[in-house]
């Protein structure tokens, strides 16, 4: 831990590390924001100060990402699982329209799951517990009348992710993506969607806020029993204001995409991500089977790595001492999810390719302390 504040090094997946300008910044405008006299926290949202930060990450956001005027740029609360019930809520106008649903893991089994309430959807693909690898588009029993498909971009919890955006869907049918915990970590062509969505304590900012970019022709058309919070179009015609939003994560928000401009854009993003990714995948590789990684090479996540210790089923008290030594070296929130065990590295925009080179020297040592 090597740094002037003596931080850690985080690899939680959620909530996620900051980069340390962001606090520092953050740190220096709590008691006095813009010499307003208060924090933001105590702003008003209906303030003049309020109404700059919230422009300004909006404007921010939809440079950083080239999001055409097609679309509107919501900022909501309820996190990702939110976005479970409003998707189907806005954008099935009744409960006898569908939707298809692609499941790969944890979060679109989920999304799928709420979204049975709300009208008939389908998951286009048999049901599974294993979460190794993306369905061959082949196998994809898709709807001709969906009124959208829906799939995760990236699932955390086992470590697939999308290296495309599916090519398959009748162009007619709206692309809906939860990009949660891979979003601004590469260039996506936002026109080719009709709603992404992210919640920002992955790879933007703090709990409590969620991204939705939304095709603005897909606006209201949300079911009568929608509540007005989740209605995409009253957020979209009041500027994310309808009600007080959380005012301190957009703020953060905006702190943290001025922050990927300066350095470099999602183009420096995604060659980090790369280079991080590489590196841990190169370490479980070149370890003779004592690191173990069971997701498909063609899908593997860059930025949520699940993998086993002591072999493909892992080995608890191998994996128990990694995590021990781990967090004696200054590296915390490796454990792998409860669900599936094992550790986990989420390598977000704010972990460094030299956070990601002390855990990969780390695997390294310790293969080589711990091999028999």
């Amino acid at each position: 831990m090597a740094n002037q504040f003596n931080r850690c090094i985080n690899f939680s997946a959620g909530p996620s590390r900051l980069p340390e300008e962001i606090l520092v910044k953050a740190a220096s405008e709590l008691l006095n924001y813009d010499q307003s006299g208060c924090s933001v926290m105590e702003l008003s949202h209906r303030s003049a100060q309020f109404a700059n930060i919230i422009t300004e990450a909006e404007k921010d956001l939809r440079e950083l990402m080239s999001v055409p005027d097609t679309h509107a740029i919501l900022f909501v609360q309820g996190g990702g699982s939110g976005q479970f019930s409003a998707i189907p809520l806005n954008l099935l106008s009744n409960s006898n329209e569908s939707a298809d649903y692609l499941i790969t893991g944890t979060w679109s089994d989920k999304s799928y799951k709420e979204a049975l309430k709300f009208g008939k959807v389908k998951s286009v693909t048999p049901s599974t517990k294993v979460y190794t690898s993306i369905p061959d588009p082949s196998t994809w029993n898709l709807s001709s009348d969906a009124k959208y498909f829906y799939y995760c971009a990236n699932e955390t919890i086992h470590g697939v992710e999308w290296q495309e955006i599916p090519s398959n869907v009748p162009e007619n049918i709206p692309l809906v993506s939860d990009m949660s915990s891979n979003f601004m970590t590469r260039a996506v062509d936002v026109s080719k969607f009709g709603l992404i969505y992210a919640a920002a304590q992955k790879n933007i900012g703090i709990g409590g806020l969620t991204v939705v970019i939304v095709r603005k022709d897909l606006l209201g058309k949300a079911q009568p029993v929608t509540p007005i919070v989740f209605d995409y179009k009253t957020m979209a015609d009041n500027n994310s204001l309808y009600n007080t939003p959380p005012c301190f994560a957009i703020y953060m928000t905006g702190l943290y995409l001025k922050w990927i401009k300066e350095k470099g854009g999602l183009s420096a993003m995604e060659e980090n991500s790369k280079i991080k990714s590489n590196m841990i995948y190169n370490a479980i590789e070149q370890s003779n089977g004592f690191y173990y990684s069971p997701v498909a090479a063609n899908c593997r996540s860059r930025v949520t790595i699940p993998f086993r210790v002591g072999g493909s089923n892992g080995n608890p008290e191998l994996e128990a001492k990694f995590l021990k030594e781990a967090q004696a070296a200054g590296m915390i929130q490796l454990k792998g999810h409860r669900s599936v065990g094992g550790i986990r590295a989420s390598l977000f925009n704010a972990i460094s390719i030299e956070d990601t080179r002390v855990l990969e020297q780390f695997m390294i040592n310790f293969m080589k302390a711990n091999s028999q």
